[in-house]
């Protein structure tokens, strides 16, 4: 499925609360947000964590653990996320690390085949917009 066609299937939040910002974000097993990875740092913010706001139009709410097939699928789609890019303070992922994913690019990667597992607990509500509950669960990580 194309990305655009995953942006038009946006849903409203669970809680009708908007967004999963701020100190009080939640996940989406309705607990405090964890933090994702801050070796290498991640999420919209650069704190650690899926947090996100209106700006955030990629929804960066997913907590994956990236795997080498899921990098392989990004680059393939247009999304290189394994080659460092020090201009952005980025380090490259490899596999193993975790990293707040686009909550349609983990969607369109599961419809793939490629999804990584997700870290439920550091994965923000928000995430809810664009996949469903059950999907992650499928693909929680130990």
């Amino acid at each position: 499925m194309a990305w655009a066609g995953l942006q038009q299937k946006a849903r409203p939040m669970p809680d009708g609360s908007g967004f999963g910002r701020g100190p009080s974000a939640r996940n989406v097993l309705g607990g405090p947000l964890a933090s994702c990875s801050t070796d290498p740092l991640t999420g919209w913010y650069r704190d650690g964590c899926c947090r996100t706001d209106e700006h955030d139009h990629g929804s960066h709410t997913v907590c994956a653990v990236v795997t080498e097939e899921f990098l392989a699928f990004s680059k393939r789609v247009g999304n290189d996320l394994s080659t460092p890019r020090p201009e952005y303070r980025f380090p490259g992922l490899k596999p193993g690390d975790s990293w707040c994913l686009c909550a349609m690019r983990w969607e369109q990667a599961r419809q793939a085949g490629a999804a990584p597992r997700v870290r439920l607990d550091a994965t923000n509500v928000a995430a809810l917009r664009h996949c469903r509950i059950e999907d992650l669960q499928a693909h929680a990580a130990g």
